[in-house]
Formats: C-alpha cells, sequence, structure tokens
C-alpha cells in the first residue's frame, strides 16, 4: 500500500495538511510495509525540509500511489484516474460549483472518500475542523468589533504563531458595554466559546441575557429551541426539528434586539427559519452590526452573507437599504460582515495537527485494515466511479 500526501491545487491555496511530518513517521511505524511519500508544496505550513528531516520521501509524481489525502477540493487537472483520494469534497450537497468535479471523478473511476462523512454509527465526525473554525471565526468576529468601533486592535490570526499567541493577545482586551450572541452547540460554537472566554467576556443564560437590562460586556450561546419555535405546538422536540425544520418558525428576535455582534455557528437546513431578514437588518430595534458568520451559508439564514470573504480580505460591508454589498465595511449604517470560508486555514499548524491526530486514531485504521464500524464506508461518496448506495440520490446533480 503507497500512501500520497497531495500538494493543495485549490486556489487561493490551503496551507493545512491532513498529516504533518511528526505524524507521517508515526503511521510508517505504526503499519510497517505501507509507503508513505509527501507531494512538494511552497504554501504548506509544513515545509519540504521538515517532511524530509522527519525522514519522509518527497515524490512530485503521485501516480504510483493507492491512497492520496489532501484537504480541500483537489483541480480537476491533477486528479489520476483508478485511485482512493481522501479530501473534503464539497458535493454531497449538490454544490453546483464543484458538479463538474464529481463528474470527472466518476469519468475516470475514482474512488472517493470525503472527511465530512466520516461517522460513527450514531453520526458524530471522527475527523473535523470544526473547532478551529470556531476559534478563528470569532477571533475574526472580535477584530471586526475592534476596528469598527475604534476601541482596539488585534492582529490578522494568520499573522499569529498559535493558538496561544492569539489567547496572549487577547488577555489584556478591553471589551466594553458589548452583546455578543451565538448560535451552535458543537464544535464549531465551542471553538468560538473558547475564545470569548479568553478575551474575559462572561457567558450568561439566554434568560439572563434577555431580562438582566445591564450594559456590561457578556455572551449567551442559543440552543434551537432558543432560536427556533414550532408553529403550533408549545412543546420544542429537538428530534423533530432536525426532520421537519420547516415546521418551526424563527424566534431569534429577542435576542437581536439585546445584541451588538452575533456569532453563526449553527448547522443550517434550507428549510429552516430565516434567522435575520433584510428587513430584520433594517429595524432600528437590531443594533446588531458585526456579524461573524462561521457557518458561512450563502442565501441562508442570515440575510447580510451574500458572498464569502478570504483570508485576505476578510471582512465586507452589507447595506440593509440596498440588499447590496457596501463600499466600506465599517460604515455607521452598514453591517460588517466575516464569512471566511477557510478559516482554520488562518491557524493552519495547530488545526493540522489536531486533524492529523484523529485521522491517525479514527480512520487510517479501517483505512488499512478492518472497516468493521463501517466509517469509511459511510464516506465512500464514489467506489471506482460508481456512487455508493448512500449518494445515490447525486444522480441528478451529476447528470446537471
Amino acid at each position: 500500500m503507497k500512501i500520497g500526501i497531495l500538494r493543495e491545487t485549490k486556489a487561493p491555496p490551503d496551507r493545512r495538511v491532513p498529516l504533518t511530518p511528526g505524524q507521517c513517521k508515526q503511521l510508517l511505524a505504526l503499519y510497517p510495509g505501507t509507503i508513505l511519500v509527501v507531494q512538494p508544496s511552497l504554501n504548506r505550513c509544513f515545509s519540504d525540509s521538515e517532511y524530509r528531516e522527519a525522514g519522509i520521501t518527497l515524490q512530485e509524481n503521485l501516480r504510483d500511489c493507492d491512497i492520496l489525502m489532501g484537504v480541500k477540493e483537489v483541480d480537476i487537472s491533477a486528479l489520476a484516474g483508478k485511485k482512493t483520494y481522501l479530501f473534503f469534497s464539497h458535493t454531497a450537497k449538490e454544490q453546483p460549483y464543484n458538479r463538474r468535479l464529481l463528474q470527472e471523478i466518476t469519468r475516470m473511476h475514482i474512488t472517493l472518500v470525503d472527511y465530512e462523512y466520516l461517522v460513527r454509527a450514531d453520526h458524530s465526525r471522527v475527523v473535523a475542523f470544526g473547532r478551529w473554525a470556531g476559534i478563528v471565526g470569532a477571533y475574526n468576529g472580535l477584530r471586526a468589533y475592534g476596528l469598527r468601533t475604534g476601541a482596539f486592535a488585534l492582529r490578522p490570526a494568520w499573522r499569529l504563531s498559535g493558538l496561544e499567541e492569539m489567547k496572549t493577545h487577547l488577555a489584556n482586551l478591553q471589551v466594553e458595554h458589548t452583546r455578543i450572541v451565538l448560535t451552535g452547540g458543537g464544535r464549531v460554537a465551542h471553538g468560538a466559546m473558547e475564545i470569548l472566554r479568553a478575551a474575559g467576556i462572561r457567558e450568561v443564560t439566554p434568560m439572563a441575557y434577555l431580562v438582566d437590562d445591564n450594559i456590561e460586556t457578556r455572551f449567551c450561546r442559543l440552543d434551537p429551541w432558543h432560536y427556533a419555535r414550532h408553529i403550533h405546538e408549545p412543546d420544542f422536540n429537538f428530534d423533530h426539528f432536525i426532520d421537519h425544520p420547516d415546521a418551526y418558525e424563527n424566534a431569534f428576535q429577542p435576542y437581536a434586539r439585546k445584541s451588538d455582534m452575533y456569532i453563526a455557528c449553527h448547522f443550517w437546513d434550507p428549510r429552516s427559519p430565516v434567522l435575520l431578514s433584510r428587513e430584520d437588518l433594517q429595524d432600528p430595534g437590531i443594533p446588531i452590526r458585526v456579524i461573524a458568520d462561521i457557518s458561512c451559508d450563502i442565501d441562508g439564514p442570515i440575510a447580510s452573507t451574500i458572498r464569502p470573504s478570504t483570508i485576505a480580505d476578510p471582512f465586507y460591508g452589507y447595506d440593509p437599504a440596498t440588499g447590496e454589498e457596501a463600499e466600506d465595511p465599517f460604515k455607521e449604517d452598514v453591517v460588517t460582515v466575516m464569512a471566511v470560508d477557510n478559516l482554520p486555514g488562518e491557524l493552519p499548524r495547530d488545526a493540522s495537527k489536531d486533524f492529523g491526530e484523529a485521522l491517525l486514531k479514527n480512520v487510517v485504521p479501517p483505512l488499512l485494515g478492518d472497516d468493521r464500524e463501517g466509517i469509511v464506508h459511510r464516506a465512500t461518496i464514489t467506489r471506482n466511479g460508481e456512487l455508493t448506495e448512500p449518494f445515490r440520490y447525486l444522480e441528478n446533480y451529476l447528470k446537471g
């Protein structure tokens, strides 16, 4: 078995890696007889020399590998036929911009394993960058708030050495008279809360957030039963909400009316209620003027998320009056939006190490041995170019 670590080919290039140099060395020690090579790259957070120093071979042409591992989507021109690929493909939700990628994968008889669908039988994910998206997203939200108000200035996350320096940077931050609401309860939300706590911002319950008019800085986290309610029934049933989100309506407004900043970390189903419409953002009773949309659902639950932003240019302005992008993201009557869609790439070494540890522990054993729990099986979108049964619903998507 020969494994190749791919050079990232999506533009702009992502600096993360699926396995660090030390983890590559660890994999070879755990699986004697396995060969592992790394494609050279000038953009990785771990340099070619770091892989060489760990005793890992660098190889430009990976067409003799059986398994190829990357992070983001592989450029179509770089695909090799009849191989097994592992990467985030962003195809299983029928994303229009990646239809051609999946078409080429089927045409070239490729087996595609998507990291996003590597789950246990209870549907809990075994590898994810979610915590790091939350960490960087909340930090960027605070940075936007400081730039907008002029109260403080934070260095861009990508210019920091890692999480420890970020937390040191936040330790002396003075965020005054600010209320922050956060939606979500998974890895992303907990990563965001980690940063808000590092900045000395106190968490309160949703009830306390609503009833206490003290102007001290605080934040609250909302679960679905806080920001949505059944249209007819008084009680909230979470399982029913997951299966029938169209039976629920927006209950976010009371929190929006108490907030200066909103950090969106929740999973959104297109059938779910919209949380902040254009009309909401026009309402003078809703003071939110900074939105860190970590979930980044375009045309989704937040009207101001009209496009993704980038690590190099993370903020844009949304004009509620026109529904369009504003020239100045920090102008008084516009909403400052942070919607970077590859946030973990701003702390690539920390995020890669965390991801690689989970990959070695939970994915490499079933990938190279016995997949008794079906972890790899459940994440396999195509096998030898054919859609697997769980992803057969993508047939019409493939046909356009």
